[in-house]
Order: C-alpha cells, then sequence, then structure tokens
C-alpha cells in the first residue's frame, strides 16, 4: 500500500508542477488512463515520462489547430478537405516527413523563402519529431529505458527558438512567415500559454532524469539567434 500512494503521490506531483504557471484548459491536457498489464513492468520515472511527453504532443496538437485557424490558406495547400482533416494527419502517429525532413531541418523548412507548401505542417512535423528524438524516439517507457537529460533540456531551449522565430519572422514581402501571437495589435497570449506548457514539460523532465543520473545538465548559450541544438 506505502509504494502504490508513492507512486500516485509522485505522479500528481509532477504532472501538478508542469502544468503550473500555464493553466489547465477546460478541455483537459491530462486524462487518466486505464489500467495495462505493461504498467507492472514500469517504474515511477516511466510513468512520470510518459505523462510529460503527452503533456506536450497534446500541446502541439492544440497549437496546430490555432496556426491553421490564423493561417487556413496553409491547409489548403495540401488539398486537405478541412483543418480537421489535416491537423489529424499531421499529428498522426507515425509522424509524416515533409520533403523528405523531420526534426530541426523541417522547422527550418516554416522560414524558408524558396519553400512553397504548408508552413504549419513544416512547423508542427518539426517540433513533433524534435520532441520525440528527445524521448529516444519512444512512446512508451519501460524499466530499462533511461532518458538522457540533456536531450530534453536542449529541445526546450529549441522551442524557445521556435516560439520566438514563429513570433518575428518576416519572409521578403514584409508579412510574418506564419500569424501567431505577432502582426497584430491585441497580442494573443494563448500561443504563448502552449509554448510555456511544452518548455516547462521539457525543462521539469529534464531535471528529473538530471537528479536520477547524477548529471549535470549543460547550460547551452545559442550565441546565433537562428542556431537550433541538435537533438
Amino acid at each position: 500500500m506505502k509504494a502504490h500512494f508513492n507512486r500516485a503521490s509522485l505522479l500528481f506531483v509532477c504532472c501538478l508542477i508542469t502544468l503550473s504557471n500555464t493553466g489547465c484548459s477546460s478541455s483537459g491536457d491530462v486524462k487518466s488512463r486505464n489500467f495495462e498489464f505493461s504498467s507492472v513492468v514500469k517504474n515511477d520515472i516511466d510513468l512520470v515520462s510518459e505523462t510529460h511527453q503527452r503533456v506536450v504532443l497534446n500541446a502541439l496538437k492544440e497549437l496546430a489547430i490555432k496556426l491553421y485557424k490564423r493561417n487556413p490558406q496553409e491547409w489548403k495547400k495540401g488539398g486537405y478537405d478541412s483543418l480537421e482533416v489535416a491537423v489529424e494527419e499531421i499529428t498522426a502517429d507515425p509522424f509524416p516527413e515533409v520533403e523528405g525532413k523531420t526534426s530541426i531541418e523541417c522547422i527550418r523548412l516554416t522560414f524558408d523563402e524558396n519553400y512553397q507548401g504548408d508552413r504549419v505542417k513544416a512547423f508542427i512535423v518539426g517540433m513533433e519529431s524534435m520532441v520525440l528524438a528527445s524521448y529516444d524516439g519512444h512512446r512508451s517507457f519501460y524499466l530499462h529505458n533511461m532518458l538522457e537529460a540533456q536531450k530534453l533540456y536542449d529541445s526546450a531551449r529549441n522551442m524557445e527558438l521556435a516560439s520566438w522565430l514563429v513570433r518575428t519572422k518576416y519572409a521578403e514581402n514584409g508579412k510574418l512567415f506564419l500569424l501567431s501571437s505577432g502582426g497584430t495589435d491585441t497580442v494573443n497570449l494563448s500561443f504563448e500559454r502552449l509554448f510555456g506548457k511544452m518548455i516547462n514539460a521539457q525543462d521539469m523532465l529534464a531535471q528529473i532524469m538530471a537528479d536520477r543520473g547524477h548529471r549535470q545538465i549543460k547550460n547551452i548559450i545559442q550565441a546565433i539567434a537562428t542556431a537550433f541544438i541538435p537533438i
């Protein structure tokens, strides 16, 4: 009974801290899961890792919806029947590629003058695949899995850079590549809250993994504004 209580308490506290200062939407970002037999070969950290990853991927799906709503011309480029269909495809497991690119290279396509495709898809798919790489490509975790704190930390720094770029990066025609919280007189803070939620989740898990392995996270300073950190 004591072991069960400790596990439940750890999960609750970690999720609560991760979502603090970002708010919880009425739709609910974290939902209880039915019991799975595989859970008996997981430890507390495995379950916490899955919870944090789920928070980030759900936030990216919500971000895709918001970006498509502000940039409807993008989902139409892909020939989708609707915004909803476009979102389901770009967030499907496994994640698609964009012109054979994933992760950082895919995010960069979003701000490439020569790219004529769906920029929301490039941005979201790039973010999704970068996040998955920080979890070593896994969606489920078991006793033998040991995530690298540095990868998780670096992915959070890349999210900060991606957030800044999507707000401030202008094309040669003087327009933002993608409308989000920038480009208007009224700042849309919902975009910032989503990025903050994802960054907090990755940073928290990075610290948990660093403490678990008794390792020090290297604070990398991105000297060049557009330099993503390889994951």
